[in-house]
């Protein structure tokens, strides 16, 4: 077994969380059967290694739709607040890099990577705005466009005063209270 691979019992727990946030929370998913889920989930078994990386940072993975052109499944993290497992980073590996002390422990463009699983971006994080209010008490790094990013920034937005906001800052930054939030095709 890789280790990028569940074990059968790790594999059912996991299905029986992510069915029952499912059932849930049918707003995030109404034209959405489980059923359905269920079947691109075990032809694509290798994504629950990667949804399992989501639950265990503290992203509460969810379906919130589906992507038209290729007909597959979109999970993003919905926790309340940005995944407590994936905070007090940086942006990305240049951003740590470029820190002569003080150092995070590491940075979200990685994470991720290393997860399977993409940041969100801007726009998918005002999608998954629509559907509850997320970040009402921490912000999450989102995808930066490249040309912000080579002038030494990247994004992060939250929610506040029942507003998404989209701001800056140096990509080198990290705070408590900021994470990233991140999506998964099934």
């Amino acid at each position: 077994m890789t280790t990028k691979e569940l074990a059968p019992e790790q594999r059912e727990e996991l299905l029986g969380k992510l069915k029952a946030r499912f059932e849930k929370n049918r707003n995030r998913h109404n034209d959405i059967q489980w059923s359905d889920v269920q079947d691109k989930l075990d032809t694509n078994i290798e994504k629950l290694w990667s949804l399992s990386e989501m639950e265990r940072t503290g992203g509460e993975p969810d379906v919130v739709g589906s992507d038209e052109e290729t007909g597959e499944y979109l999970f993003y993290d919905c926790s309340p607040e940005s995944p407590k497992g994936r905070r007090s980073i940086c942006y990305d590996l240049e951003a740590l890099e470029s820190r002569k002390e003080h150092k995070p422990a590491n940075n979200a463009l990685d994470m991720a990577a290393a997860m399977g699983i993409e940041l969100l971006t801007e726009e998918q994080y005002r999608d998954l705005q629509k559907l509850g209010a997320f970040d009402t008490k921490s912000s999450s790094w989102v995808e930066t466009p490249e040309r912000i990013r080579k002038l030494g920034g990247a994004l992060f937005c939250d929610r506040r005063y029942d507003t998404v906001f989209a701001y800056h800052n140096g990509a080198e930054s990290y705070y408590g209270a900021r994470g990233f939030r991140g999506c998964l095709k099934v």
